[in-house]
């Protein structure tokens, strides 16, 4: 993939970002999530590549969506596969909380797992933890290892983990292992993003969440040197039905990072709502200001953006 692809992509999260952002606090998941939606889709019809959409949002949200197979950008130009969330974390823009992100992720064409709209058992960690971590041992084991390869005791390390009814027993073992938790309201993949982050104090992302997710995710700490593995999780026959015609045929494969994103894969995303690892948008009088993170796998190149958008000059969001 051409390395210029990268600062395209971050203009179409740039974009989704700002309008979605005029939504933050506002109580209307529905109007900000599509607003991010159409903001995206105009600015990727704009990106000189053949795309397909391979995860975009799902059914579960009956949101807006850039649908699984739509096909993006101008039709001229590499044949790349897209994973994407407009806006990840919709109910934390709604009400103004933390970590709300436009993100995005692209593969050469079949880089992606193609993830049915499912659950995902995930766990994640930063550089120290890669090999390390296994997804089939329990938690208590996983801290363990994590601090002896990080050198510090359980105590120390900080676990990710959705804010969910699901996880009340993986909630209590953590805290008998004794690691603090981090409990979010929604946004897993800033979440796993989070344990490459020296500064922001998570070491280890545990539970289930979004499969769709889970594949954004792991491009992105592909690109950070972390490591990811995750097993899908069905909630009901038709679940399963649609995986096997997806191809899958190993309903408890445990799937590693590699899996899930292979090849040559970038990732990008812009902060909507501040959090631990972009800051959100900001609106100024002649316009507004976003941070950006930009990656690829290939040289592990990590670039953070902070650009000036004036909205005199360009189009209003």
């Amino acid at each position: 993939m051409n390395r210029n692809l990268a600062l395209e992509f971050v203009r179409v999260t740039e974009m989704a970002a700002v309008s979605s952002a005029r939504w933050m606090g506002r109580g209307d998941e529905k109007a900000a999530d599509q607003a991010a939606v159409d903001a995206m889709r105009t600015m990727l019809d704009s990106v000189e590549c053949e795309g397909v959409v391979t995860i975009g949002e799902g059914e579960r949200d009956e949101a807006p969506m850039l649908y699984i197979g739509e096909k993006v950008g101008t039709g001229a130009g590499p044949a790349l596969d897209i994973a994407l969330d407009p806006l990840e974390g919709t109910t934390v823009c709604a009400v103004g909380a933390s970590n709300s992100i436009s993100v995005m992720a692209i593969a050469e064409r079949g880089g992606f797992l193609n993830a049915p709209d499912t659950y995902m058992q995930k766990i994640a960690c930063g550089p120290e933890g890669k090999g390390v971590i296994d997804i089939n041992e329990s938690a208590e084991e996983n801290l363990r290892r994590l601090a002896e390869v990080k050198r510090c005791r359980v105590q120390d390390l900080t676990c990710i983990i959705l804010d969910r009814e699901r996880h009340e027993g993986l909630i209590d073992e953590v805290r008998k292992a004794g690691a603090r938790i981090r409990l979010i309201g929604d946004g897993d993949v800033a979440g796993a993003v989070s344990c490459c982050v020296p500064d922001s104090g998570v070491d280890l992302m545990i539970g289930t969440g979004g499969a769709p997710e889970g594949v954004i995710a792991a491009a992105a700490l592909r690109c950070m040197g972390g490591d990811f593995q995750g097993i899908l999780r069905f909630r009901h026959d038709e679940e399963i039905e649609r995986a096997k015609k997806m191809g899958i045929t190993d309903l408890e494969k445990v799937y590693s990072i590699e899996e899930l994103a292979k090849g040559e894969v970038m990732f990008v995303a812009t902060g909507v709502t501040d959090g631990t690892f972009l800051k959100g948008v900001k609106f100024k009088p002649w316009g507004a200001e976003t941070q950006s993170i930009v990656m690829r796998s290939k040289s592990g190149t990590i670039r953070h953006i902070d650009a000036v958008h004036r909205f005199d000059t360009k189009p209003r969001y």
